[in-house]
């Protein structure tokens, strides 16, 4: 099968945000290596012998978005944003189940680089980082939202200034502030006064 072309994809977003449920059945096959890359690079995160597998991260993913209702889709990359927000809040419900405890005094190593490398790195410190996340979204809402497209959607820098409509100097500008950021906050300094 051909790529699909973005005006394609596009149509389809918009035909489903005014209702139309055959445009979501004629889109997903027109995404879904889209969907399972952003999976693989969500489960390559997490431990080794992990229960939820990359498939059933997509279908969970696709049976909340059969869910969403009168959403004005902008396009392809307005999609995968979504899609991201709803794999990460997937894999946090399912630590949250799972029942680990939250972050104590153990330090752990994250690297929030240009390529989007994560450590391996178990479901306690998963929801560390989202934690981390949060506590960004209360002190610079934007800039949280840049970190959860790039490090966990893996969209690029021009991805990611189309999703959220600002440039993508500003992108970087929040990336890097973002990266301290958080850095900072895992360690425990932005609580502790460091």
């Amino acid at each position: 099968m051909s790529a699909p072309s973005l005006r394609e994809v596009t149509d389809l977003l918009q035909a489903w945000g005014r209702g139309d449920q055959e445009a979501l059945q004629k889109l997903i096959p027109l995404v879904y290596e889209e969907l399972h890359g952003a999976a693989r690079r969500y489960m390559a995160r997490e431990r080794h012998g992990h229960t939820l597998q990359t498939t059933a991260l997509i279908h969970e993913t696709y049976l909340r978005l059969v869910d969403i209702r009168q959403v004005k889709w902008q396009n392809r990359a307005h999609f995968l944003a979504i899609c991201a927000r709803l794999m990460r809040r997937i894999l946090i419900d399912f630590a949250r189940r799972r029942g680990y405890k939250k972050r104590g005094s153990a330090v752990f190593h994250i690297d929030f680089d240009e390529q989007l490398v994560v450590s391996s790195y178990p479901d306690s410190n998963l929801l560390a980082v989202d934690e981390a996340l949060e506590r960004l979204a209360r002190v610079d809402a934007r800039k949280s939202r840049v970190v959860e497209l790039r490090f966990f959607g893996g969209l690029g820098v021009k991805e990611t200034a189309e999703v959220m409509k600002i440039s993508t100097d500003t992108v970087m500008r929040d990336w890097k502030f973002a990266k301290v950021w958080l850095l900072r906050d895992l360690r425990g300094g932005a609580r502790h006064g460091a």
